[in-house]
């Protein structure tokens, strides 16, 4: 039997305890805080584990409710919409080919080779089209016709086949989701995903003919990534409320393809890849800007980034961030 003296004293020092544990962890997350900005011009560092905020941290003037260009994240964004489409019955799945929805342009131009990539091509930068992205992005959003530049390109693989990263692919998906569904896709957005997470998007480009630019230039918030990553981590599920089908999220992380360019995998519009032994699943836009799951550690990170670097700066970056995540961040989480 403990002497009641004893047990007073254990109990008077439980706060101390408490509050030296609590000191331990702050100097543990202002050491991760330092390291995470000098792996590039990063303005906006949120880090959760089991729906706790254990990391906040910004700079240049970054807020996390402040919206910013998350660049080609917003295939990820584009791929849970195109799941929440095909659940309601506005497409008929993932082997659907395109050509049904651009009559016009198939008509003067038949292609049957064309017409027969599927959404699920497009989802996997598999369509075979000559890329939109890197150095041909400029003359495309230069063009009048978005969807006609981008259907115009020559096939350079067979629809299926290799993967060919372009933007041109994922801004046939918002067409489609515009063409299906009767509403804008920002307006689809809006109603069946952002609006249920609570989120508030900013500005969203379009292009000559106003549809909403599939995989680019969408603007919304690091707390907004943050929500997005923590529903993808649950399959689906925010507040208790279904938001995209489980199945599509199981689907989506599946590995269709490689990148030619980077050590990672390719699902539907999200990439992969192992680190210290744990699988990272993320989306990832031009300049820095990441939303990263770490389901084993149920862990999300957010991350957005100033601009003003080169490609090979980028690149640099990105490679520091990655070995901070596998020989730095997975340590403090484990």
């Amino acid at each position: 039997m403990i002497p009641r003296f004893l047990a007073l004293a254990v109990l008077l020092a439980i706060p101390a305890l408490e509050g030296v544990c609590a000191e331990v962890e702050r100097i543990k997350a202002a050491a991760v805080i330092e390291e995470v900005f000098r792996v590039g011009p990063i303005k906006s560092f949120l880090l959760q584990r089991d729906g706790e905020l254990l990391i906040e941290a910004h700079r240049m003037g970054m807020r996390s409710d402040r919206t910013t260009n998350i660049k080609s994240v917003a295939k990820s964004i584009i791929s849970l919409l195109v799941g929440i489409a095909i659940d309601q019955g506005h497409l008929h799945g993932v082997k659907q080919p395109i050509g049904g929805f651009f009559p016009d342009y198939f008509r003067d131009r038949p292609d049957p080779e064309k017409e027969s990539i599927t959404i699920q091509d497009l989802l996997t930068m598999r369509a075979g089209l000559a890329s939109t992205s890197r150095r041909n992005y400029g003359r495309w959003v230069l063009s009048d016709n978005w969807v006609e530049y981008a259907l115009g390109q020559p096939l350079v693989e067979r629809p299926g086949g290799e993967m060919i990263y372009s933007t041109g692919s994922s801004h046939l998906l918002s067409v489609i989701l515009t063409r299906a569904t009767g509403m804008t896709t920002r307006e689809f957005a809006d109603r069946f995903l952002f609006g249920p997470l609570g989120i508030t998007d900013g500005g969203w480009d379009r292009d000559p003919q106003g549809y909403y630019l599939g995989g680019n230039n969408m603007a919304l918030s690091p707390s907004a990534l943050l929500r997005i990553g923590t529903m993808v981590m649950n399959m689906g599920v925010y507040n208790q409320q279904q938001i995209v089908p489980r199945a599509w999220i199981a689907e989506s992380m599946q590995i269709y393809t490689r990148s030619h360019f980077n050590p990672y995998d390719y699902g539907y519009g999200w990439w992969q890849r192992e680190l210290n032994g744990y699988t990272v699943q993320f989306a990832w836009g031009n300049g820095g800007q990441y939303m990263l799951m770490i389901p084993a550690l149920k862990t999300v990170v957010a991350i957005a980034s100033g601009g003003g670097q080169s490609n090979v700066e980028n690149r640099a970056s990105r490679r520091r961030l990655f070995d901070f995540i596998e020989n730095r961040l997975i340590s403090y989480l484990r």
